[in-house]
């Protein structure tokens, strides 16, 4: 997961969706009429284009880029914490990473003996059948 930062800048970066709604509006907005100007050979709108709802779409999507934006600006620490309250938190922080990585370690153990054990099963079975298989021959020979 990418830190505040990085998550700000993809966010900000999202401002794709303003050129992507001017694009929209420009590809199938009607042409205008200006008075005392006439243009020859100007385009008709095409009727067959399906008209949607761009502006909303557009909108929501602003808004809600928007939105993220404040969120994340919002949750970035503030210039008036201390070092003081910084330097707790990141021993806070260490004292959790000590404890995860201890309950990692022993996890990694169980997960240790359960392959030994299993192992071991394999190895029982694989002997098993061996011995099996010996003692048909065995007794296929005798008959």
């Amino acid at each position: 997961m990418a830190d505040r930062l990085t998550q700000l800048q993809d966010t900000v970066n999202q401002a794709e969706h303003f050129c992507n709604a001017i694009g929209v509006i420009q590809q199938t907005s009607y042409p205008s009429k200006f008075g005392n100007f006439d243009r020859t050979g100007s385009q008709t709108p095409n009727p067959s284009q399906p008209q949607e709802d761009y502006a909303q779409l557009f909108a929501q999507l602003i808004a809600r880029c928007a939105k993220d934006i404040d969120t994340l600006i919002e949750s970035l620490p503030n210039e008036d914490s201390s070092i003081e309250l910084q330097n707790s938190s990141l021993k806070r922080l260490e004292m959790e990473n000590q404890e995860t990585a201890l309950d990692l370690e022993k996890v990694v153990q169980k997960g240790e003996l359960l392959l030994e054990k299993i192992q071991s099963a394999l190895e029982n079975i694989a002997q098993a059948q061996l011995d099996m298989q010996i003692t048909l021959k065995s007794s296929i020979k005798n008959i």
